[in-house]
């Protein structure tokens, strides 16, 4: 085994979004990134999409990613187009038998789901065996002070990341992190992938009660966190 990666962590698609807001239920998509890098975390395959979302992207978004929405009107693929693309592109490193890395995994998910939905595509299917660094540190390292954001995990596991909120950047980083954590704990590498995506969704119902719990006791008595992992 190579010493730089361990188990399931030697080959991993990567995939990220970046989107019009935070709102799984009425945010569309404006970049998108499906790749798969090698064991010393190299990009081995990439693909990149720029999206029209049909809708006004908020500043607010922009700020964050970089894109208006006159360059994706001018520039990007039609969302229907791309979104199918996206579904596919993620069926076919699923068929081959890689993990799909996605840090904060329940939120990028969501989006596509929601997005084929709005477009009348089939989802993706099951899905396929998910790794969520994100859920997956906070179960490992759950008292490490600090923010818990992919710059943050990176800062934290050595991983360089140089564009946050470039799709590329953050899906080639998010798989980087989760490649890192395999090494760090061995006991997780060694875990089956069916094992290690059913824990995951235990462990994210778990953070989301720990959260309420603490949001409630602090002057949020109403306050709701969802753990649902990972589709919401």
């Amino acid at each position: 085994m190579n010493p730089n990666s361990a188990g399931w962590a030697e080959r991993l698609a990567v995939f990220d979004l970046e989107t019009t807001g935070i709102d799984v239920d009425v945010c569309r998509i404006v970049t998108a990134h499906v790749g798969v890098i090698g064991p010393d975390g190299d990009v081995l395959e990439q693909r990149r999409w720029l999206v029209d979302p049909g809708v006004e992207i908020p500043t607010a978004a922009t700020l964050i990613h970089g894109i208006s929405t006159e360059r994706a009107r001018a520039e990007g693929a039609a969302a229907v187009v791309a979104v199918a693309e996206i579904i596919a592109a993620l069926a076919d490193v699923a068929a081959r038998g890689l993990p799909i890395v996605a840090y904060n995994a329940a939120y990028d998910l969501t989006v596509l789901a929601r997005e084929a939905e709005r477009y009348g595509h089939a989802p993706l299917a099951g899905p396929p065996p998910i790794v969520d660094p994100l859920v997956i540190d906070k179960a490992v390292d759950r008292y490490r002070r600090g923010k818990r954001t992919l710059t943050a995990a990176a800062a934290h596991y050595g991983v360089e990341l140089v564009d946050a909120h470039d799709a590329g950047a953050d899906a080639v980083a998010a798989g980087r992190v989760a490649q890192a954590i395999a090494r760090a704990y061995p006991e997780v590498a060694a875990t089956p992938l069916e094992d290690l995506h059913t824990l995951q969704v235990g462990w994210c119902r778990d953070q989301a009660a720990s959260y309420q719990a603490w949001r409630r006791a602090n002057g949020e008595p109403e306050f709701v966190a969802v753990g649902d992992w990972p589709l919401r």
